[in-house]
């Protein structure tokens, strides 16, 4: 694990100067395109898809990092 990756990702206060590099909206999909798939985890360890998570719904938010 990158220490100070870890460091600089679990800032001490929310200021912009310290969240806008986390910021790439830019490389995301827009509005009603598909996301790309790829490998999550669930709380107990198995292994899932995000492409499993999203074929039972029409619409999937996922939500990572910290937005509280």
């Amino acid at each position: 694990m990158n220490s100070d990756l870890v460091a600089r990702y679990n800032y001490d206060e929310f200021t912009p100067e310290k969240f806008l590099p986390w910021m790439r909206f830019e490389s995301s999909p827009q509005l009603g395109e598909k996301g790309p798939d790829f490998s999550l985890w669930e709380l107990d360890g198995t292994e899932t898809t995000l492409s499993e998570c999203w074929s039972g719904y029409a619409y999937l938010i996922v939500e990572f990092g910290s937005f509280t």
